[in-house]
């Protein structure tokens, strides 16, 4: 039994590494040449034909019209519009704070219940938030003293808040039909019908010699598509099934840090007392949230 949790808590670190590499990749597969929409294309052709085994596995029985109509909308708002959502704003942020503001989506989904559900939030609750967003605060503080346009920080921030909005409505709506149709189909078709929607995206705004960008960026994309796309999903998808929903959780919290240090140490983002603060303030309000709705 000691073993099994060792290795789902194991998994689920691993998870958080991988998925903390995304807005790494993203920003270099930027400054090797790739516009935000051509390295999305990039990355989610690549991701395709894993999603489609994916599918194939799971199979295809017993879905409704009515399933096929959600999973599409839930391609379109968790893995379409999130992603391209977030490529845009990482054209103007840092990777930290990029994912800091995406941390954020689990208040969002909170907010969301009570304005959309009826569901009250507790004076607890409230107070999770107001460390949530006063940590946001902090580490937009921090940007600002080593950005130089304000203004692109303040439209990138917004755009990356627009893909914790679009995640949380995405969460907020497979909570419907998880469980008839299972959470790993639920990826794979969803992340098959965001494949779509990005495809058609590309090929409806830009040529085709827009996907004559240097070869490193075809790296990033790969990575991007295999390191923080495919095998996060799966590495939590395991974690899950032998430590449990709360734990794995509770470790997923470790990927704002752990994308802080990596742009750092990789990207040579700045890094200070008050965007470690700003994390932290983040961190805590998130798990106050989460614990609130377990």
């Amino acid at each position: 039994m000691a073993d099994l949790r060792t290795v789902g808590l194991t998994l689920a670190v691993l998870s958080a590494v991988a998925f903390s590499f995304k807005a790494i990749f993203v920003k270099l597969g930027l400054a090797h040449g790739a516009d935000a929409v051509t390295l999305l294309a990039l990355r989610m052709g690549f991701a395709l034909p894993v999603f489609l085994a994916m599918a194939w596995r799971s199979g295809a029985a017993g879905l409704t019209r009515r399933d096929w109509l959600w999973l599409a909308v839930l391609g379109l708002a968790g893995y379409y519009l999130s992603s391209l959502f977030d490529f845009l704003g990482l054209q103007t942020i840092s990777a930290g704070l990029e994912r800091l503001i995406l941390f954020t989506y689990p208040t969002l989904v909170l907010l969301f219940s009570a304005l959309f559900l009826g569901q009250k939030i507790r004076p607890a609750a409230w107070g999770a938030l107001a460390l949530c967003y006063a940590g946001i605060g902090l580490a937009v503080s921090h940007d600002l003293t080593f950005a130089g346009a304000s203004r692109d920080l303040i439209v990138g921030s917004l755009w990356v808040f627009a893909s914790a909005v679009s995640y949380a409505l995405f969460w907020m709506g497979s909570g419907h039909v998880v469980a008839r149709i299972g959470a790993m189909r639920l990826s794979a078709y969803a992340s098959i019908f965001a494949c779509l929607f990005v495809l058609g995206h590309f090929a409806a705004t830009r040529p085709l010699a827009a996907l004559a960008v240097p070869p490193r960026a075809y790296l990033d994309a790969l990575a991007l598509a295999l390191v923080s796309t495919v095998l996060p999903i799966w590495l939590q998808a395991e974690a899950l099934r032998r430590v449990g929903a709360p734990t794995a959780a509770l470790v997923g919290t470790l990927g704002p840090v752990i994308t802080i240090f990596l742009g750092w140490g990789i990207l040579d983002e700045a890094m200070s007392a008050s965007q470690l603060a700003g994390a932290g303030l983040v961190i805590a309000g998130v798990l106050l949230v989460s614990v609130k709705r377990q």
